[in-house]
């Protein structure tokens, strides 16, 4: 089996985003969304839609539908209060760009530091939030499948070794985030596979890669239930992964 320090030396991670932003960062967004009072009130009301391109979806499963893994109220103030807010004020970035509006968020966040100046912050932040959170959600089934299959789990093998290295990376990348951001597992488009940690609400996208499962450890994904405890938080996330969406956007990514 993969130790901490082993998986640690095998993550492509920039030193740069390791750093940037922390916990300051997930206090601010607490404060953009409501602060301790939308996290307190279970009857938080969500932001009134901002107009533009970009919706919110919804949850495809109820709120409650991961416990007890994932708790019912952290998800509603996830999903609702947090992910609805990224989609408002993405919308509000790129209003009155026509070039923006119409252009695909992927599109969008991969040709980051091509953008405008007077926009790049906000959808780098925005953007990236609304993109990372829509995955996210698609990637919890507490009735999915519970191990990867077809190509992905061979590409597993031959990369890590077995699944079980694999989760140990994973658990290794969210743990190796200081402050707010992510844990990922991506990979090239060629059949690649990277486990690497993002700042904030920074996606693989930026890095030319392909998100295949992304561990939210920002402190609002995970507070309510667990307080300090994200390595508990990560350990029961990983209970709800369904890898059959996994496995098949990891094939998905190879047809281009």
């Amino acid at each position: 089996m993969m130790n901490r320090r082993d998986a640690l030396k095998t993550l492509a991670l920039t030193a740069g985003a390791a750093t940037l932003g922390g916990a300051l960062r997930s206090r601010d967004a607490l404060a953009q969304m409501g602060g301790t009072a939308a996290m307190k009130d279970t009857a938080a009301v969500a932001p009134a839609a901002a107009a533009g391109p970009f919706t919110l979806p919804p949850l495809p499963y109820a709120p409650e539908a991961l416990e007890p893994h994932l708790d019912a109220r952290t998800m509603q103030i996830h999903h609702d209060l947090h992910h609805a807010a990224y989609v408002n004020n993405l919308n509000k970035a790129v209003a009155g760009k026509p070039d923006l509006e119409k252009m695909p968020l992927d599109q969008m966040l991969r040709g980051i530091n091509a953008l405008p100046e007077n926009v790049r912050t906000a959808v780098r932040n925005q953007g990236g939030g609304h993109s990372n959170h829509s995955l996210l959600w698609t990637s919890l089934s507490a009735s999915g499948a519970k191990e990867p299959s077809g190509a992905l789990k061979t590409a597993i093998e031959s990369t890590f070794g077995d699944f079980g290295k694999l989760q140990d990376g994973l658990k290794a990348a969210a743990a190796a985030v200081f402050g707010s951001g992510w844990g990922w597992l991506s990979t090239d488009g060629k059949g690649s596979l990277k486990l690497e940690y993002t700042a904030n609400q920074d996606s693989p996208l930026m890095s030319g890669r392909i998100p295949l499962l992304g561990i939210d450890v920002w402190e609002h994904a995970y507070y309510l239930k667990f307080q300090n405890k994200r390595a508990d938080y990560v350990a029961e996330f990983l209970q709800v992964v369904d890898w059959n969406v996994i496995s098949t956007r990891f094939t998905d990514s190879q047809k281009g």
